[in-house]
């Protein structure tokens, strides 16, 4: 997969700028662009990122999961990565980076990534999932049976911050 990142790059752009302007100011977007919201080849290289594609083989939509303590960003993200393995007997598995193209959004795409993801986390056994959601993202996490945990202000550069929401699912008589 890590020949799709300049795909996976711009399918990132293209949902930032196109579904969380309402949420976020020009200057956070262009500053999450350039740290927080950028490829995570972690995920890539774990194997634990997905990439949907429709007909034509267009970038759909891409996320995953990991078992990794880093709770959001990627490759340029300002703060700390912390690569340390989880435990899933005790951890919760991480959901990253779900974004979908624009001109997909609202159809379902997300929930697929969502679900396949939680899948192959539940499939490593872990029981619990967590994530820090961006604003947009919120209303669709909480449909899927997350709660808000707590919000927190992040670092994205030039002095911008962006609010993300740290949500948690529990999933009782998963494994």
């Amino acid at each position: 997969m890590s020949e799709d990142v300049a795909g996976i790059r711009g399918l990132i752009d293209a949902s930032v700028r196109g579904l969380q302007a309402g949420d976020y100011s020009a200057a956070q977007i262009e500053g999450a662009l350039a740290t927080v919201f950028t490829v995570d080849s972690q995920l890539i290289a774990d194997g634990t990122y997905f990439v949907a594609l429709a007909e034509g083989a267009e970038m759909a939509g891409c996320g995953g999961w990991s078992f990794r303590k880093t709770l959001y960003g990627g490759d340029h993200q300002v703060e700390a990565i912390a690569p340390e393995r989880l435990d899933p007997a005790v951890d919760a598995a991480k959901v990253r980076a779900i974004f979908v193209h624009p001109r997909f959004a609202r159809m379902g795409l997300g929930s697929l990534i969502l679900e396949a993801a939680e899948s192959a986390a539940a499939a490593a056994g872990f029981k619990r999932f967590e994530m820090g959601s961006t604003l947009t993202g919120v209303t669709l996490y909480t449909l899927k049976g997350y709660r808000e945990g707590s919000r927190v202000l992040v670092p994205v550069g030039g002095g911008e911050q962006i609010e993300v929401v740290r949500m948690v699912k529990e999933v009782p008589g998963l494994r």
